[in-house]
């Protein structure tokens, strides 16, 4: 029968790896190398356990518990990995494992980068609100961590750039409403983590709101041309290049000239062609009293019915050869033996369908 402990026919020695090599050392002297350290760990949780005990005098017993909890459970610490581009498979092999869930791929790939990308923050941003809307319980214990820590750094981005202010209200709108819902279901294994984590998520969203809420742009103070010094017909090739109604509208609402130009039929009319199809604006026509088409009022009418058209700088792309998942601008392993005809460039949609089997 196999010994399933330590042999108690051996003379008390066993081998130790040290700098000069392996060395055989007995029980006693192993016993005081590692009384000392523990020891030394035990004075340092004690003055640990003091402090926190002093500090949770001046508390209520259900703060003490919240504090507790934060402090076990901290969403504050970062866990980002750099990864340019992950492998992405169905199935897992014994030669490969498959990042084949959402949260893994939310876990691996280098959003945080990302978020800096000018190019790439609108795509973020969406993705985010996807995953608040429906994907939120999917994701594992640390996603769900790194979902907030992510997010916690897109709004730090826009307080501090004072851009991008709408997207980012839109989004923890959602995140709130989601969170009610799934705060109410949580002994069903919902969400991770305790109740008292995810209140103090809560918390922390509407204060982030508050914070949005109370932005005030400054006005620049150069004295060089504006916007509304250049011609109609260039303001107007300027506004045509905004692909959201609610853009144009918040422009006209800086000055009165800047209200009549955003008034033109023809560039709500553009706006209602580049996202909709012929015959879903077919479907909703608004006429004037004059006979005229209401292209204005047929835009908003038909974003509340159909979705508008997506358009990113920079997207994830996936490889259908090699089945890597990667930005754009990153170089993946078969790039140089494949053309670019194998990758496909995935929408927010498209990067969670990839993961739905």
């Amino acid at each position: 029968m196999p010994f399933l402990g330590q042999d108690w026919r051996s003379p008390g020695q066993c081998w130790v790896k040290t700098e000069e090599g392996w060395k055989k050392t007995t029980s006693d002297e192993k016993n005081n190398n590692m009384s000392v350290q523990s020891f030394c760990k035990a004075q340092e949780e004690e003055c640990f356990n003091k402090e926190n005990l002093l500090l949770s005098l001046n508390y209520d017993p259900s703060a003490k518990k919240r504090k507790k909890d934060l402090m076990n459970h901290n969403s504050k610490v970062p866990y980002f990995h750099m990864e340019k581009w992950i492998y992405v498979h169905k199935g897992s092999t014994k030669e490969r494992h498959g990042y084949c869930t959402l949260g893994e791929a939310f876990n691996r790939l280098d959003f945080c980068s990302a978020i800096k990308d000018t190019r790439r923050f609108n795509y973020i941003v969406r993705l985010l609100e996807l995953i608040a809307k429906s994907q939120l319980p999917s994701l594992s214990g640390v996603a769900q961590k790194n979902y907030m820590n992510i997010l916690e750094r897109v709004v730090q981005k826009v307080l501090d750039d004072q851009q991008n202010v709408r997207p980012i209200k839109e989004l923890l709108q959602s995140l709130y409403v989601s969170l009610c819902s799934l705060v109410q279901d949580m002994g069903k294994s919902v969400l991770v983590g305790n109740i008292n984590i995810w209140v103090h998520r809560m918390e922390n969203i509407l204060q982030w709101q508050q914070q949005l809420d109370n932005i005030q742009i400054n006005r620049p103070t150069s004295s060089g041309m504006t916007l509304t010094d250049l011609p109609d017909s260039l303001q107007l090739k300027i506004m045509d290049c905004l692909s959201d109604g609610r853009d144009l509208v918040s422009l006209g609402q800086v000055c009165p000239d800047l209200g009549q130009l955003t008034e033109d039929r023809l560039l709500w009319k553009k706006l209602c062609q580049y996202h909709f199809t012929d015959r879903q604006i077919r479907k909703r026509l608004i006429l004037s009293d004059k006979g005229h088409l209401e292209w204005k009022k047929m835009y908003f009418k038909l974003s509340r019915c159909y979705p508008r058209r997506e358009q990113y700088s920079d997207t994830l792309h996936f490889c259908t050869h090699c089945h890597i998942l990667f930005w754009k601008d990153t170089n993946h392993p078969c790039t140089a033996n494949n053309p670019e005809s194998c990758t496909v460039a995935l929408s927010p949609q498209d990067f969670i369908n990839l993961f739905n089997f």
